[in-house]
This record gives C-alpha cells, sequence and structure tokens, in this order.
C-alpha cells in the first residue's frame, strides 16, 4: 500500500487518497479490522470519509449496528440476495431518484 501520511494516528487515523482507498480497499479493510486502524479518505487535499471498525463506530456514536449475519437473513428473505449487479444498479438508482424527489 502507498505510504499513508499520519497525524497523531491513534485519534485522527492514517490519511490516504481516495485513489489509494479505491485501489486498496481490501488491504485497508483488513488493516481495520486486524489492526483496529483508522483511516481518513482525503481528495484534492480534503477530507472525504473516515473508515473505522464497526466496533469503535459503536463506541464512539453508541447506536445498534444489526450483525452481518442479520443482515444476510433479511437480505435473502427479501430475495435480495440473487440480485444482479444490473439490478443492483437498477435499484440504487432509484432510491437516488426517491431522495432526490424528498430533498425538493
Amino acid at each position: 500500500m502507498a505510504k499513508a501520511r499520519t497525524r497523531d494516528a491513534r485519534t485522527v487515523g492514517r490519511i490516504v487518497t481516495a485513489l489509494t482507498a479505491r485501489t486498496q480497499l481490501g488491504q485497508i479493510l483488513r488493516r481495520v479490522r486486524n489492526n483496529k486502524e483508522k483511516f481518513v479518505v482525503e481528495k484534492r487535499g480534503e477530507p472525504q470519509a473516515i473508515i473505522l471498525n464497526v466496533e469503535e463506530y459503536v463506541r464512539l456514536f453508541g447506536r445498534k449496528v444489526p450483525s452481518v449475519e442479520a443482515i444476510r437473513r433479511e437480505a435473502k428473505a427479501k430475495g435480495l440476495d440473487r440480485l444482479s449487479l444490473r439490478e443492483i444498479n437498477r435499484e440504487i438508482k432509484a432510491a437516488r431518484r426517491e431522495l432526490g424527489k424528498k430533498k425538493t
């Protein structure tokens, strides 16, 4: 992975570019899971997102996050586990259109 800049890594996390995050997402996710690392994703020098593990998110924000298994069961019950990539993209577009209508 490209060398990440670090500000106080314990509080802020390692800073990576959006390109690095996109091309090395699998490795970043492994580091988040295994080493409890945090990453700040920058685009054009501006922070855009933070990648951190679920336990840390729950600790910080106190929200109950459903388990992955619960999400899988719900998707299977609704038949969503059999969607093709084309169908997934169609669902995403429809949801975005619906969100756009709610904003106006």
